[in-house]
């Protein structure tokens, strides 16, 4: 895969000199995260001026979200880079040395990425008992080589089966099943085991795969989603340190903190009267209603929770799926059209937390990576949703934080989909009761501490985000994250402006979804939009006409 970064070296560039030749584009981007940071910082560098970036959050990230702890950081939203040979956000990474101080431990070449590739994973019960490792290793043999089918429907273009009702989770539990219950040399007892097992890693599989569960996810679409080769790495200093990056070239008085959108006006027609109105909280002596009747010759107005209004030519949009899921009919103006509309409903967005736990010293041993939560009575049930007061059932295990001298002892558990939003609902002191207690019952030792403290992540409640990540649910295709992108309005609306509301964000890249490379490429692809524009723009304008 090649980066793609834009380069902006050369002084002579024909964009630059033309922006300055001729009038900016007022450009405003609503989100701070890793794509309104790198849309922004590439109009930049390419010799806009008039571009504004506007967050509702009280800080720049989106879903980065770095905590000090001591010597280390805790990370309650993006972790790893996932995957090296590329990737931008890994050479950002190593060209600014943040990757100097990653010991060995923080990287992981495995599937599903711990904090450490060294020790073993511990399969507790419920009734107190660690299943055997060998016994662990048959089933994960099995399960792997379940999921390498999982992506062939995609890649080799294997039609799928009614009976897997296109559900990634309903085929891995339908063939998963069949060939344990079909192994002669197993016990009932131990079938039973790793049918439990089963659960769990599915339960593992819904918070890597950003789903509720997997039942949820689409098995034609499964392979779509591109892993770059390379290892994971987790950032010592904290991934807020590539947050940093892209904001050191971006000029503080172009992005404004705490200003929440309301409406996004779009596709004025020239003859549409647009206005300026002098307020105390107007935005560079421009803001705007449109009940007035002086024409501004902007085909978009950003109206403000504050309500100041601002005008634009061009609006990168970068809010989670979560937010358009929730507020699309009221975001813009006029609404959006029906297949976009579509995409936004069919693509999928769930919330995936994190519950890191210290303690004053390890109850666990020297060798273990993890402790794994396996329910024997889930055996047999076809889908694992759980009431409100159960909602530590969905937490799919605790890996340790690797290495000690870092992070001290502490552990960091998952949990997804609707039990993530119970636990958001929780005090800190009941979710280290309710965690104390599974340690105690899964492991078997009554003596247990609590832990001294407590943080986690509420990315479900926050009315910013609503949502850890996309992924492509069944009824959807990577076309959805494609129509999702498209800019508005369409090509084919040739009287009206072009390019005026751009979509960007990590669900709208087809390959990288979920990732934090996916939100940085398509934050440069839409950059990337506008620069073409404005370069055959003034290409049209200095070339002089045939005679």
């Amino acid at each position: 895969m090649q980066s793609c970064e834009i380069s902006s070296d050369s002084t002579d560039d024909p964009l630059s000199s033309g922006l300055r030749s001729h009038p900016q584009p007022r450009i405003v981007v609503i989100g701070a995260g890793l794509a309104g940071l790198s849309a922004t910082k590439v109009l930049l560098q390419h010799g806009f001026t008039d571009v504004t970036l506007l967050e509702a959050a009280d800080h720049i990230g989106g879903r980065v979200l770095s905590v000090p702890n001591g010597k280390s950081t805790l990370e309650l939203g993006a972790t790893w880079i996932h995957g090296a040979n590329g990737n931008p956000v890994y050479h950002l990474a190593e060209d600014n040395g943040l990757l100097e101080h990653t010991t060995d431990e923080e990287r992981s070449v495995g599937r599903i990425s711990l904090y450490t590739k060294s020790g073993v994973a511990h399969y507790q019960t419920n009734a107190g008992k660690r299943i055997p490792k060998d016994l662990v290793e048959e089933f994960s043999d099995v399960y792997s080589q379940v999921y390498e089918l999982t992506q062939e429907f995609f890649q080799r273009g294997k039609p799928v089966c009614a009976e897997s009702q296109n559900s990634v989770g309903v085929f891995t539990r339908d063939v998963v099943r069949k060939r344990i219950m079909l192994d002669p040399d197993d016990s009932e007892s131990t079938k039973r085991l790793k049918l439990s097992m089963l659960q769990q890693h599915l339960k593992v599989e819904s918070c890597e795969s950003g789903s509720p569960s997997m039942d949820e996810v689409s098995l034609s679409e499964f392979g779509e989603w591109t892993a770059i080769p390379g290892a994971h790495h987790v950032i010592p200093g904290g991934f807020m340190k590539i947050v940093e990056v892209l904001a050191q070239d971006i000029p503080s008085n172009t992005i404004t903190l705490k200003k929440p959108v309301r409406c996004i006006h779009w596709n004025y027609s020239a003859e549409q009267p647009e206005v300026i109105t002098n307020q105390n909280n107007n935005h560079n002596d421009n803001s705007h209603q449109p009940q007035d009747a002086l024409i501004l010759g902007h085909p978009i107005s950003v109206e403000c929770e504050d309500e100041e209004w601002i005008p634009a030519d061009h609006v990168i949009i970068t809010a989670s799926l979560g937010v358009l899921k929730k507020n699309h009919e009221v975001m813009f103006s006029p609404t959006l059209p029906e297949e976009k509309v579509l995409a936004i409903e069919k693509l999928g967005i769930s919330t995936t937390n994190k519950i890191f736990l210290e303690y004053a010293e390890p109850f666990w041993s020297p060798e273990c990576n993890s402790i794994q939560f396996v329910w024997e009575d889930e055996a047999h049930l076809e889908q694992l949703v759980y009431p409100e007061e159960q909602w530590y059932k969905k937490i799919c295990s605790f890996d340790v934080l690797y290495p000690p001298e870092r992070y001290g002892y502490m552990l960091s558990g998952w949990i997804c989909g609707q039990e993530a939003l119970f636990m958001e609902r929780c005090d800190d002191e009941t979710v280290a009761e309710t965690c104390t207690e599974l340690f105690r019952r899964f492991t078997g030792n009554p003596d247990i501490p609590k832990p001294l403290r407590v943080l986690r992540s509420s990315w479900g409640s926050n009315p910013y985000i609503r949502g850890s990540y996309s992924f492509t649910r069944v009824g959807s295709s990577g076309g959805d994250c494609e129509r999702l992108a498209m800019p508005l309005p369409y090509a084919n609306s040739t009287k009206a402006a072009p390019l005026q509301v751009l979509f960007a964000g990590e669900a709208t890249h087809r390959k990288y979804y979920s990732t934090t490379h996916g939100a940085l490429l398509s934050g440069q692809r839409e950059a990337k939009r506008l620069i073409e524009r404005y370069q055959d723009l003034h290409k049209d304008k200095t070339t002089k006409p045939e005679v």
